[in-house]
């Protein structure tokens, strides 16, 4: 297989086998993040992937599903990226859904139609890295798009036929901005519907630039408790029925499935957990985190 460097993959989906078509993010400037730091975004060259997909076949011939890598593969234009689903259908015939992590500004290249054709060929489900829905914030971490840019690219999937999960990045916007941060994306994730949200708490990483802000004292990373507040207060004013997820911030099992009929219990149990939690083991938790 020709993986190029350290594999990041969506834990939460089927993880093998697993398909690099492309190296590094096309945008890797995020600054909260540092997984493709060194690594220029390119294209896998199609012999890689054929061969890839070769040895793929000759070990699960019946596979069903598959996850394409890297950061985001789905920048790439449908008549590029349409001959590659193609290829995975023709060594891989009982393939049924097709797994990938991927920038909201990768889809603005496409047309509902293309998306269309991509999910006949198997693309089913995506993992859009949206972090906030909240302008100010989207802005203050360099995601280059906006509220608005997700909410047109969302409508795009769900006219597709797409399953999407939008993610909230806990904890990004510091103190300067929490309240607004929560609010806003809550907001906005339940204008979208997605299949399922995600949370994950901040960790600020040597090399990123919000850690060097916060160095200077240009950000103001939210307490362990803080970041607990921040949550329930995105979860309060979170309307969409929806798979709930999250990791990286409380120290208890909260996720599952129909997250409105458990919206009052994942409330109550954020304030046990804001009022009694252990706080120094969650911070060393994070401490101890080496990616996102």
């Amino acid at each position: 297989m020709h993986f190029t460097g350290t594999v990041y993959r969506n834990p939460y989906w089927e993880t093998f086998p697993l398909l690099q078509i492309t190296q590094g993010c096309t945008h890797n400037k995020c600054k909260f993040c540092t997984m493709y730091r060194d690594v220029p975004f390119k294209m896998q060259p199609m012999e890689w992937i054929e061969q890839d997909l070769q040895e793929i076949a000759s070990i699960v011939p019946n596979a069903r599903t598959i996850q394409l890598l890297s950061a985001n593969p789905l920048a790439m234009t449908y008549d590029k990226l349409a001959p590659i689903l193609e290829m995975i259908n023709k060594y891989l015939p009982k393939m049924e859904y097709i797994y990938a992590c991927t920038r909201v500004t990768d889809i603005k290249n496409k047309t509902v139609e293309q998306l269309k054709s991509l999910k006949d060929m198997g693309l089913r489900e995506i993992s859009l890295g949206s972090e906030s829905g909240d302008d100010w914030t989207l802005e203050r971490i360099n995601k280059k798009c906006s509220a608005a840019d997700i909410t047109e690219q969302c409508a795009k999937l769900t006219e597709a036929g797409i399953d999407f999960w939008l993610c909230f990045l806990n904890g990004v916007a510091g103190k300067e901005h929490s309240l607004e941060h929560a609010i806003h994306s809550a907001e906005l994730f339940s204008q979208c519907k997605p299949m399922l949200v995600g949370t994950g708490g901040l960790t600020l990483f040597p090399g990123t630039p919000l850690l060097e802000e916060a160095q200077k004292g240009e950000f103001t990373p939210l307490s362990e408790k803080e970041m607990l507040i921040e949550l329930k207060v995105f979860v309060e004013h979170l309307t969409c029925d929806c798979y709930f997820n999250t990791h990286h911030t409380s120290g208890i099992h909260l996720s599952g499935s129909d997250f409105l009929k458990r919206k009052d219990s994942i409330i109550k149990a954020l304030e046990h957990e804001i009022e009694h939690g252990d706080m120094d083991r969650l911070a060393a938790i994070r401490q101890n985190k080496r990616s996102l």
